[in-house]
């Protein structure tokens, strides 16, 4: 056989070959690697979003001895080197250029009376000060000297302070505080600095620098600590004879170069460099690594294990189903060049011969195809992963196998002809079919009960799951669906018109056409109506968790007391419909002197507030009714410390006050239990602007719902899943389309002279229309609604292994009605491309000449 020539022959077949190959080979290959990109997009912003103290890496160091000291920055920058070699090879691309070094003394208090305040000023050394403070007065610092103090000669350091110090502890350019207790230092104020970039990452090291702290201890005088900065040459006089010298060397993190891909190793690598940075310590001096970027990688790599699961488990089903409609179209193919493999097998072609030549017409079509849709791929951003050169490899293994073992099956014997309509199935087929079905459903039950494997890897278990439940599905289906046609035959027959009875039993015994379809169509659908599910959940319950955070559409809170005419003048503002005014603070209960926090509102101004809100909240049956927090428990009637003494009793325990605290020691109270109608919180209703608000309440925070949602909603991988989900639906209902096309294609031969020999004795174009539609819908009408109810059973059916909160606010996405028009429409909409697709096969068959037709099939 002339291999080209049978593909020339069949050029309609092969193009849809080919653009189905394409498309599965695209998906297969791109989707991965946006996945991923998007994955490292999310890592980066993670990253990029947190403050610099917790990602750098901070090698810390106390000098215990004089020996340890170090006294110059030549001796600094020498250990910054050494931390630097002693990174891990994994860890040294996501550590920046740069960095900085400090030494530090910290509560080193001002030598002057004890008064109602303490004064600490601390001695501070930047490498960097020069590129990240200018100097507004005075100048900068220069070398140290010395002076008398108390009959002993002490050092003299010039500093320079942060404008900030001015206003608030009285510094100036000319002063020499004396600092210490028992040894003694001077430090001469010479200038004031303020910083270049104050929202500069660095400086999240050095804050301490940048503003004065202010701390009010529980039995002391309130204290003001402030760092200044001096100079290298002041190096040689910093000592810590009062063991209050810190070094630190930070190495910045450039989140730039973070891979999800290697935040496993990076986590590892960071313990290592731990380990090695510890065992440099001497007994002069000991050092330690601080950092946060241990405990972010690991919380993203949660995050991450969720996504890559629900990624992989829809791609796993968007791959099998588009093997599927390819293999439909191979099948269409074979039929095909059905009466060239029997003529060429009954003048003496082998088997052999047979599989090569179905081998060579389908990698003819198939392999370029799927070369151009990985090619395609690459135009694509992201990484390629193992899947992305794995997938299209399978798409065409799969297809020419497929295609030699239907060949090779239909031509066991030369001439060997049968009706596929009377094939009994034989008994290890029902085995083999049995099998999957109990495989499928013991999988879906210890999915639920033994939970995810892991954040460490993918659940390769959990992936196959969905999938097999679907297969099953499509088993099930394929073997019962015949029985309610036969029982529909029986009732048509004894009707008197012919068109049903030859239209169902044409359903009923075209199951070698139906078959295929089935299996592809029914795990099209199931998957799809799940990622649409999956997709209104997480949207779902993202909003529910904005409205938890907030607790109404506007939240406004200030530190203080908002005075009752500033409470008028918000609820007078154009815009606003409620304000429900609320107290928090914490309280202590008398006879065991915990100190929870409390909540003090009106509910039912409340409930007015949020009166569209999707959260509920509780109700107080009187006046002097709480509501505690599990940490609490019942109490029964206690006595609570709160502006003044009160007496409550426990009305229930709740596990959160929304918009307020969800975890710890709190409870709910009602407002009337204020002996004053104090307010420090603003629950709001309305259009109105926050920054309006924040106008009239100046030292207020003003939250809204709707930027708790976006801020939610914003986060790159809530952002990929949600777009994976809506092109993942889109693409099977495609393919799901497509599946019903080639149905129609595949039995088009058989039908099309069906309805020619009809048509001579009387058929006319409406019955036509109706038979056909009467030999296809019956597989629609079965298989969609058995796919819409499993792809609206299966997230409760994979249970907690599919665990997407992570996109979704925190909170579980479970519990909530599944919205039903997308999944419905899915539903709909197959059945809908089924009647037009009826119309428009028989509106082509109406263009043939039944004589012409009946001549060539009885040639």
């Amino acid at each position: 056989m002339t291999i080209p020539l049978n593909v020339r022959a069949h050029a309609g077949t092969s193009a849809l070959l080919v653009v189905l190959t394409v498309a599965a080979c695209l998906l297969v290959a791109g989707l991965p690697r946006t996945m991923q990109a998007s994955f490292d997009e999310a890592l980066r912003r993670s990253l990029a979003g947190t403050a610099a103290v917790r990602t750098d890496l901070t090698v810390t160091a106390a000098p215990a001895r004089p020996a340890g000291e170090l006294h110059s920055r030549a001796e600094f920058e020498s250990a910054a080197g050494q931390w630097r070699r002693l990174l891990p090879a994994s860890l040294r691309p996501l550590i920046g250029r740069g960095g900085h070094i400090s030494a530090k003394t910290f509560r080193t208090p001002v030598d002057e009376a004890v008064g109602p305040r303490r004064t600490f000023v601390n001695l501070g050394w930047l490498s960097d000060a020069g590129r990240r403070v200018d100097w507004v007065r005075g100048r900068a610092p220069g070398e140290p000297s010395t002076m008398r103090y108390r009959g002993a000669t002490i050092p003299v350091i010039e500093v320079g302070v942060v404008e900030e110090a001015v206003a608030r502890m009285g510094l100036r350019v000319g002063q020499t505080r004396m600092l210490g207790e028992s040894v003694h230092t001077a430090a001469k104020i010479v200038g004031v600095f303020r910083p270049k970039d104050p929202g500069g990452r660095p400086w999240s090291h050095d804050a301490d620098v940048l503003h004065v702290t202010h701390v009010v201890p529980a039995d002391g005088p309130e204290e003001f600590h402030t760092t200044t900065l001096m100079s290298d040459d002041a190096l040689s006089a910093l000592t810590d004879k009062a063991s209050t010298l810190a070094y630190r060397w930070v190495l910045p993190l450039d989140a730039g170069a973070a891979s999800a891909l290697d935040a496993p190793r990076a986590e590892a690598a960071v313990a290592e460099f731990r380990r090695q940075v510890d065992v440099q310590g001497t007994g002069d001096i000991s050092y330690r690594v601080v950092t946060g970027l241990p405990q972010l990688l690991a919380g993203f790599l949660t995050g991450l294990s969720a996504a890559r699961t629900v990624m992989y488990l829809v791609l796993g089903g968007l791959l099998a189903v588009a093997l599927g409609v390819i293999m439909l179209g191979l099948r269409l193919m074979t039929d095909r060049l059905e009466r060239t493999i029997a003529l060429a097998r009954a003048r003496g072609a082998s088997l052999w011969q047979v599989a090569s030549a179905g081998a060579s017409v389908t990698a003819l079509t198939v392999g370029p195809a799927a070369l151009a849709g990985y090619a395609l791929s690459f135009l694509l951003p992201g990484p390629a992963l193992p899947i992305v050169h794995l997938g299209p490899a399978v798409v065409v293994v799969t297809a020419v196998s497929f295609a030699v073992a239907r060949l090779v099956l239909a031509h066991r014997t030369p001439l060997r002809e049968r009706r596929a309509d009377l094939v009994r199935p034989s008994a290890r087929r029902l085995t083999a079919e049995a099998l999957v079905v109990v495989l499928a459903l013991t999988g879906a039950y210890l999915s639920r009960t033994r939970g995810p494997a892991g954040t460490a890897s993918q659940d390769p278990f959990l992936l196959v799951i969905p999938v097999a439940l679907a297969l099953a599905a499509a088993l099930i289906t394929l073997r019962c669906h015949p029985y309610p046609l036969r029982l529909l035959v029986r009732l048509a027959a004894r009707r008197r018109a012919a068109v049903p009875f030859l239209g169902l039993a044409g359903a009923a015994r075209g199951r070698s056409t139906g078959a295929l379809a089935v299996l592809v169509l029914l795990p099209a659908l199931s998957l799809s109506v799940f990622a649409a599910v999956v997709h209104d959940g997480i949207t779902t319950t993202q909003r529910l968790a904005s409205w938890q955070k907030v607790g109404a559409p506007i939240k406004l809170t200030t530190a203080a007391d908002i005075p009752p005419d500033v409470v008028e003048r918000v609820r007078r503002a154009p815009g606003v419909e409620q304000v429900a005014p609320a107290l928090t603070g914490r309280v202590q209960i008398r006879t065991t002197g915990e100190q929870p926090y409390a909540v003090a509102v009106d509910l039912d101004q409340w409930r007015r507030v949020n009166e569209d809100a999707p959260i509920g909240l509780p109700a107080l049956s009187g006046d002097t009714s709480a509501l505690l927090s599990p940490a609490l428990g019942d109490r029964g009637t206690f006595e609570l410390t709160w502006l003044s003494p009160v007496r409550l009793t426990t009305q229930g325990v709740i596990d959160a006050v929304p918009g307020f605290y969800s975890s710890g020691q709190f409870l709910l109270v009602s407002r009337a239990v204020l002996p004053w109608p104090a307010a420090n919180t603003l629950l709001i209703k309305g259009d109105i602007p926050p920054a309006e608000l924040a106008r009239l309440v100046p030292s207020a925070t003003v939250e809204t719902q709707e930027a708790a949602l976006a801020t939610v909603q914003a986060d790159p991988l809530t952002g990929t899943v949600r777009t994976t989900m809506v092109v993942v639906t889109v693409a099977l209902g495609a393919y799901a389309l497509v599946a019903i096309v080639l149905s129609l294609v595949a039995g088009a031969a058989g039908r099309a002279r069906a309805v020619s020999l009809l048509r001579t004795l009387g058929l006319s174009d409406r019955q036509a229309r109706r038979l056909t539609m009467l030999e296809l819908l019956p597989v629609i009408v079965i298989t969609a609604p058995v796919g819409l109810a499993l792809g609206l059973v299966l997230p409760a059916a994979l249970g907690p292994g599919v665990d997407v909160s992570a996109f979704a606010g925190g909170l579980p996405v479970s519990g909530h009605t599944p919205g039903l028009l997308a999944p419905v429409a899915l539903a709909a909409g197959l059945g809908l491309c089924a009647v037009l697709g009826a119309y428009a096969h028989t509106a082509m068959s109406r263009r043939r000449d039944p004589g012409a037709v009946l001549r060539v099939d009885d040639s």
